[in-house]
């Protein structure tokens, strides 16, 4: 991990704590973007993954999910552990993490996509979800939102408004609202979404208490995005993204908490 002290501009994190998101642009190198892409094509591609901890489930031939992914490349481990997103991370969640869980998506537009129905809308979220809630996974200090549960979403291709951006209903990081009564009203007005466009590279961070979906394609491009979660080190990983111990001893030491949890009974409030 480099020893030069990152965290987010003024503007960012005013962006953050107001919409629950904030866009980083370019942070990945195209050296970054190719690699972690092979890594990715290759899961797809394999037949035989028995013999790693990754899991791959299809969604129609148009969508493959694939998740607990450190293990499987190199690639995959550097980018959980990047030295510019891990310290954001932290500020946001206010003190050391985990690594909860990582995913990625491969995914394009289906053969039974009825184009004129999407083109209905302004955006098409296939799913709006969130992985925890304002008043228990989040909390206010120094006058800052906090989330125990954080995300980076890196963006492998670039997403222009037809390319499947992600879909969130801002500003809902911090509302108590019941979720369906949110989604509902989100839905009957377009203005109360928004859809981030973004450049290969870029990376969205954003608190698992906002509420988030990926959008239906309407291009004819392939969509290819890398995500890893993280929680405060006692909290445990999402089941089913269990790194192998004996992969974990291979680790250089300044990274085997962050993969591991090991310190979990340590963690203080930092921001």
């Amino acid at each position: 991990m480099s020893s030069e002290t990152v965290s987010l501009t003024s503007a960012q994190r005013l962006h953050f704590d107001i919409y629950g998101y904030v866009l980083l642009e370019n942070v990945l190198t195209d050296d970054e973007i190719e690699r972690i892409k092979n890594a990715l094509y290759r899961i797809k591609d394999d037949d035989n993954l028995d013999g790693t901890r990754v899991y791959l489930n299809w969604r129609g031939d148009h969508h493959a999910h694939m998740g607990n992914l450190v293990e499987y490349d190199p690639a995959l481990l550097e980018y959980a552990a990047h030295p510019k997103l891990v310290p954001l991370v932290e500020e946001v969640v206010g003190g050391a993490v985990r690594l909860e869980e990582t995913e990625a998506i491969i995914n394009k537009r289906s053969a039974d996509a009825d184009l004129d129905e999407l083109n209905k809308r302004r955006y098409n979220p296939t799913g709006f979800h969130r992985g925890t809630q304002h008043g228990w996974g989040t909390y206010m200090e120094q006058n800052k939102f906090h989330c125990i549960f954080v995300k980076t979403l890196a963006y492998l291709t670039d997403v222009g408004p037809d390319d499947g951006g992600t879909c969130v209903i801002p500003g809902s990081h911090r509302l108590t609202w019941n979720q369906s009564e949110m989604i509902d009203a989100a839905l009957s007005d377009d203005s109360l979404v928004h859809q981030v466009e973004a450049s290969a590279g870029s990376v969205l961070l954003f608190g698992e208490s906002l509420i988030h979906s990926t959008t239906a394609i309407r291009s004819d491009k392939e969509r290819v995005i890398l995500i890893a979660g993280y929680t405060p080190p006692m909290v445990r990983e999402w089941p089913g993204n269990e790194v192998n111990p004996e992969f974990i001893e291979t680790l250089p030491e300044e990274i085997r908490p962050l993969i591991s949890g090991s310190d979990s009974w340590h963690w203080r409030r930092r921001y």
